[in-house]
């Protein structure tokens, strides 16, 4: 399991900071885990099944 950073979540998504956190305060997107104080991070595998799900509802709607 690793840990990523808000930067990193952002690449992986393609989202704007806002729209994670958006997301995260309508329960549909992984939490973060604290860290410290202002520290936070999220588990990659929590991101990449977010995106594949994304990729999963596109394909379902294709049809």
């Amino acid at each position: 399991m690793r840990l990523i950073k808000l930067k990193d979540v952002m690449y992986i998504t393609g989202l704007a900071r806002s729209t994670v956190y958006k997301y995260i305060s309508e329960e549909s997107f992984p939490k973060p885990v604290f860290l410290g104080k202002r520290n936070v991070a999220w588990v990659e595998n929590e991101i990449e099944e977010w995106v594949l799900e994304k990729v999963r509802q596109r394909d379902e709607d294709g049809d």
